[in-house]
């Protein structure tokens, strides 16, 4: 299996795939682990990949630029490509999930950073997203890792024996809402008219709404554990 990991920190990861099993199974020739550093798919000279985030707030979110540019440029191998970010909105990471990836031929992980990354990103080049519990990380490169180690274990041919994996339990809270960044029209896909108002009221609510639609969706047990307020109520009601 083919396995490459998009990150801003490549220095992360040698250390820990030239260790134990990991390790074993690229010498057995059975797992491939190359690492990319996303600031080599920049074309300024400043290597940027981040900027702030429409319609303002705390942090900075990763451009879809350079992200688009290394995830279309690594998917062109001749093998097929699940392209996976490693993110706190995706699916929970389970045993389950490791033995449905291990069958994968080629595994390509985007590690998130920072508030997030362009919606578009998602939208347009992103196939699958997990999460390996509901707590905070810096970035996606532990995730990256865990999903790394789980799915070469079930490789045929890289242990003797299978082993059972323990899951993390996600808390209760929203999943959060659809982060853009510049530019505003990315591929013909245009950030929603809401963020670029400077309406903060309107912003406010929409990010609300987006939140509570993107929970329902995604992770409905979540939602029925969330105490709706008569704004949530009012804001799921309107359909524009």
């Amino acid at each position: 299996m083919l396995f490459d990991i998009i990150t801003l920190f490549p220095k992360m990861f040698p250390e820990y795939i030239h260790q134990s099993i990991v390790k074993r199974a690229q010498e057995k020739g059975l797992v491939n682990i190359r690492i990319h550093n996303l600031r080599d798919f920049t074309l300024d000279k400043h290597r940027k990949v981040d900027d702030v985030p429409y319609g303002g707030g705390p942090g900075m979110v990763l451009m879809a630029e350079p992200l688009h540019r290394a995830v279309t440029y690594l998917s062109k191998e001749d093998l097929p490509v699940k392209r996976i970010l490693l993110s706190p909105q995706g699916r929970l990471f389970s045993q389950k999930i490791a033995e449905e990836l291990s069958k994968e031929t080629h595994l390509l992980l985007v590690c998130g950073h920072y508030e997030g990354l362009d919606q578009r990103i998602r939208d347009s080049v992103i196939d699958d997203e997990i999460s390996i519990g509901d707590y905070i990380l810096t970035g996606g490169e532990l995730p990256a890792l865990a999903v790394l180690d789980s799915v070469t274990r079930l490789i045929p041919g890289v242990l003797g024996s299978e082993e059972s994996l323990h899951c993390e339990s996600f808390l209760d809270s929203l999943l959060d809402y659809p982060q853009y960044t510049r530019p505003e029209i990315f591929n013909t896909m245009q950030v929603p008219k809401v963020l670029v108002s400077g309406h903060h009221e309107k912003i406010r609510k929409w990010r609300r709404k987006q939140s509570l639609i993107r929970t329902s969706q995604k992770r409905p047990d979540l939602f029925q554990k969330i105490k709706m307020t008569d704004e949530d109520i009012e804001l799921l009601k309107d359909s524009s």
